[in-house]
């Protein structure tokens, strides 16, 4: 069983949203993350999509361009982004999933000696879209992580792998520690999935480690639309 992750596909069907406005990396994007899924992952294979999946509004919109993806290989697990607006009551979303999809909040998920878990985050203190107000937010969301990572630890057994998934970047672009990394650190995550960072201006390691901990930055157009492979 082999992990992969990628993040912010931002499927634009319905309604149809065009994402090339945002620089040439965009054309054409989601052929070519299906067309490397398709060479990467087997059925027995995880895919790992940390958040901002559609660009829908409504639930019932989203499931026709979640299910774009459900013809390829492999366990799909999703968890809420910053723009996935229709992302309400997960309780109706896992309902209405197909086989194959896995929708995480607050909670984990245990395939063979791995354990998944994961909540969207929040932008932290010293990244340059923080302001005051996001503080309760940020602090919020930490104890929200704190649920997850109290389940994954009831899942979790001697000898298992724990993989948190995170939407926004838990630390800053300098890798500061935060109330996320500290967490992380805690409960013995051996690796992080993040997105939410786009863009040719960016300046962000793929791979970051810290403190014993494996962070990989997954936003499609920052890995050149391609899955990476988590290594634990």
């Amino acid at each position: 069983m082999k992990i992969f992750a990628i993040s912010d596909l931002h499927i634009t069907g319905y309604p149809e949203k065009s994402m090339e406005i945002f620089g040439g990396n965009w054309v054409g994007y989601l052929d070519k993350i299906k067309a490397d899924w398709e060479k990467k992952v087997s059925a027995e294979d995880i895919v790992l999509i940390s958040g901002d999946i559609s660009w829908a509004m409504t639930l019932e919109d989203a499931l026709k361009d979640i299910n774009t993806l459900g013809d390829l290989k492999g366990k799909k697990v999703f968890i809420k982004g910053n723009h996935d607006y229709w992302w309400q009551g997960i309780g109706r979303i896992r309902n209405a999933l197909e086989d194959g999809f896995y929708a995480l909040q607050n909670d984990g998920i245990k395939f063979g000696n791995v354990v998944i878990c994961g909540s969207r985050g929040w932008c932290v203190p010293g990244s340059p879209e923080f302001q005051t107000h996001d503080e309760k937010i940020y602090l919020r969301e930490i104890e929200r992580f704190k649920l997850s990572l109290k389940a994954a630890a009831k899942l979790r057994e001697d000898d298992d792998k724990l993989i948190a998934m995170i939407h926004y970047p838990p630390f800053t672009l300098k890798h500061e520690d935060t109330g996320f990394t500290e967490i992380f650190e805690e409960y013995g995550v051996n690796a992080v999935v993040y997105g939410h960072l786009h863009g040719a201006f960016i300046k962000a390691d793929r791979l970051t480690e810290k403190n014993g901990v494996k962070y990989y930055l997954t936003s499609c157009d920052m890995i050149d639309n391609k899955l990476t492979e988590i290594e634990i």
